[in-house]
């Protein structure tokens, strides 16, 4: 580490900080939150609680001289109790917009998960530690530390070389994306590698990140959250977890659809916003829900464990979410000509899945992250999405 004499140490505040909605301080730094205090004081589990605090999409920003970094965090890790605990968070350091160095925090807290159906967990307090960053490009560069999307992280002293100072503004536009794990960044390796984060660098947009693992269920405490929330460009993923969860029925769903949007609207009436359906998901396409893990052959796989004979009485699989959805969406956009449908399947269809299988059956590896940002960087982004610049009425970016 560096010492005392050649270090400069500047205290880690919301100044240094984008792509999180609220903060909180605790006993050891700076906890960011990715949904405020209000909405936390609504959940209903610790499943949300745990996934809106991972930090995904969450990033320091600032500008400086230095060629050596240190951030002190406390870690808080999740492991599931009988498998090997998972690698190290990763922290990514970009110079430029480049990914350039990356480093991890060993120990920290340890939430070990007793059972995968009811999210019961046991916590094991740790002692923080240090990212470090050394040998980076001498002069000024704007640098961007990207959290570990996967573990809770306390920012508690950040160190460096030379003075740091806030970034200065980009110009870029904000986007606000809500989705279920797979928009968190499950089975991706690193936090700018989660599909959220390539489709905002090659749509050259400001990333807020409200993709929640388990927990893409039409809250309306999420909706409140995301009215309030400045955005230039919002977009909801809708259907997976709402299966998985076997949460509601058509009757309740179509409703709560449009209730999500209604909020939305209230806060943002002109602002583009695109409603995107699941991916692929063979297993939950046409069989509804719960969704329930497989440990057989000694690897976690998931299964739909529904009836399929009961969807003519409403329970709900990603076909019939879709259908719905795209009637929603087609039957709004005649009064608002900024909302706009995208089918999952565009993103991540049947060539896709024949390419890139789901290695648990429901999340994407991380070639299949790559594949479903550069499709939505494409389809969204590209000239003639709804996300394009100068974009203007449009009722739909593709089906596969």
């Amino acid at each position: 580490m560096t010492t005392e004499h050649d270090t400069i140490t500047t205290p880690v505040t919301t100044d240094l900080l984008r792509g999180f909605l609220d903060v909180e301080t605790t006993a050891h730094g700076l906890l960011p939150h990715r949904l405020p205090a209000r909405a936390r004081r609504q959940f209903p589990d610790d499943q949300l609680a745990v996934a809106e605090a991972q930090p995904s999409g969450v990033r320091m920003v600032f500008r400086t001289r230095a060629t050596t970094i240190e951030l002190d965090t406390l870690p808080t890790k999740r492991v599931y109790q009988g498998f090997p605990a998972p690698a190290d968070g990763v922290y990514d350091l970009l110079v430029d917009g480049r990914l350039t160095a990356q480093a991890t925090v060993p120990g920290g807290n340890v939430r070990t998960i007793t059972d995968m159906v009811t999210q019961s967990a046991e916590l094991t307090e740790g002692r923080p530690g240090t990212a470090r960053f050394a040998d980076l490009p001498a002069g000024n560069k704007d640098i961007e530390i990207w959290l570990p999307h996967t573990e809770i992280t306390e920012l508690i002293a950040l160190r460096t070389d030379a003075p740091v100072e806030k970034a200065p503004d980009n110009g870029r536009k904000v986007w606000l994306h809500h989705g279920s794990s797979i928009s968190h960044g499950s089975n991706a390796t690193h936090p700018t590698a989660i599909w959220p984060a390539l489709a905002a660098a090659q749509g050259q947009v400001e990333l807020v990140n409200l993709g929640f693992s388990g927990s893409a269920l039409l809250d309306p405490f999420t909706a409140r959250a995301m009215r309030d929330t400045p955005a230039d460009l919002i977009s909801v993923k809708i259907g997976i977890n709402i299966v998985n969860a076997d949460a509601m029925r058509l009757r309740a769903f179509v409703p709560a659809v449009h209730g999500f949007l209604d909020t939305l609207r209230e806060g943002h009436p002109t602002t583009p916003l695109l409603v995107v359906s699941a991916i692929l998901c063979p297993v939950q396409e046409d069989t509804p829900g719960p969704l329930m893990p497989d440990f057989d052959g000694g690897t976690l796989l998931f299964k739909a464990t529904g009836d399929p004979d009961e969807r003519p009485l409403g329970r709900l699989t990603l076909t019939v979410i879709r259908e719905a959805l795209a009637r929603v969406v087609e039957q709004r956009a005649a009064d608002d000509p900024n909302l706009y449908y995208l089918d999952g399947r565009s993103l991540y269809g049947e060539k896709d899945h024949a390419e890139l299988p789901l290695p648990d059956a429901v999340h994407p590896d991380p070639a299949g992250h790559r594949r479903i940002a550069e499709n939505f960087g494409r389809l969204v982004f590209g000239k003639g999405g709804p996300f394009a610049t100068g974009t203007g009425a449009g009722t739909g970016a593709g089906t596969d």
